[in-house]
């Protein structure tokens, strides 16, 4: 048997060295709100502090994961690559996201009953702070969110590193979350109305959930080995193995094994078959098909009965 990498992962040394920057980022402005909003009693503040926390672990998972890839992508124990982990790091950052949507929830409903004074100008310039500090991050993983799509026939347009579209989720969540806080400190400040900081917890954690909603949705897709929805490739799989008018695929595979890199198993079964190498022709020209095995089966009915002789799979 011949021996072939099974290394699909794409290079990520960009979107490891950003995620690791905007990490050290988050860390600097989650300090400084979660005492801010301490000081000055404001919850959207303290909200988006908390919030921040979870960002910061996300983005340590994210790292983590780009990290424990990149040592083993040549580890022959990962049998089809170490493209998921950055799936199972998105997937856990995705959890962190709804644990501390409902911690928002549970705290906006405190001070909804328990109002505590603000002091709303300080609280407001640290809250402006923390906007930037998040547009500058989003900035930063947005970049790469487009950079590292750039492979194979159709490659971008099939998937993303759902790793780092966590990583960049969490950014846009914190940011929103920061202009709702600017938002209510702004209105209790010319307004006066306190309940209107807590009211802003409620309708951001909402925000988040959903959004974490939508990632857990996606990750499992992969993680579960779903054909994504995105892609055609099972239907032109099929139109380029049977075109001849002979050939049928009788039993098919196709899943993720790393962002917009897919793996394949084909079993045609025929009557008067092609060579195996016509067959892997018909679907070479799909870069993002990155490991495809192919078996053959000769379609013969003696007697009304099927027999079949299969073919060595070729990758």
């Amino acid at each position: 048997m011949s021996l072939h990498t099974h290394d699909f992962l794409p290079s990520t040394d960009r979107a490891e060295l950003r995620t690791r920057i905007v990490m050290v980022m988050t860390g600097l402005m989650m300090v400084v709100e979660i005492t801010a909003g301490t000081l000055f009693h404001s919850m959207a503040l303290l909200a988006d502090g908390w919030h921040m926390s979870t960002h910061l672990a996300a983005f340590l998972i994210a790292t983590l994961a780009y990290s424990f890839a990149r040592r083993n992508r040549s580890n022959p124990r990962f049998t089809f690559g170490t493209g998921k982990v950055g799936v199972v790091g998105g997937f856990a950052s995705s959890i962190l996201l709804i644990v501390v949507a409902l911690a928002m929830i549970a705290e906006s409903a405190n001070r909804l009953l328990h109002p505590a004074p603000i002091d709303f100008l300080d609280a407001l310039v640290v809250a402006v702070i923390g906007l930037l500090v998040n547009l500058v991050s989003a900035v930063l993983l947005k970049d790469d969110h487009h950079h590292d799509h750039s492979n194979g026939h159709r490659g971008p347009s099939h998937d993303h590193d759902k790793n780092l579209k966590a990583a960049y989720i969490h950014v846009v969540a914190d940011a929103f979350t920061s202009v709702t806080a600017i938002f209510a400190l702004l209105v209790g400040l010319f307004f006066g109305i306190v309940w209107i900081d807590a009211l802003i917890g409620f309708l951001g954690s909402a925000v988040i959930i959903s959004w974490a909603t939508n990632i857990i949705r996606d990750t499992l897709t992969v993680l579960v080995d779903a054909v994504p929805v995105t892609t055609d490739l099972v239907e032109e799989i099929h139109r380029g193995i049977e075109s001849d008018g002979t050939s049928r695929i009788v039993d098919f595979h196709l899943w993720q094994v790393a962002p917009g890199r897919f793996g394949a198993i084909v079993c045609v079964e025929s009557a008067r078959p092609r060579s195996l190498e016509d067959y892997h022709s018909a679907v070479a020209m799909h870069e993002e098909l990155v490991h495809v095995s192919i078996e053959i089966r000769r379609a013969v009915r003696p007697r009304g009965h099927s027999w079949s002789e299969a073919s060595n799979p070729i990758h």
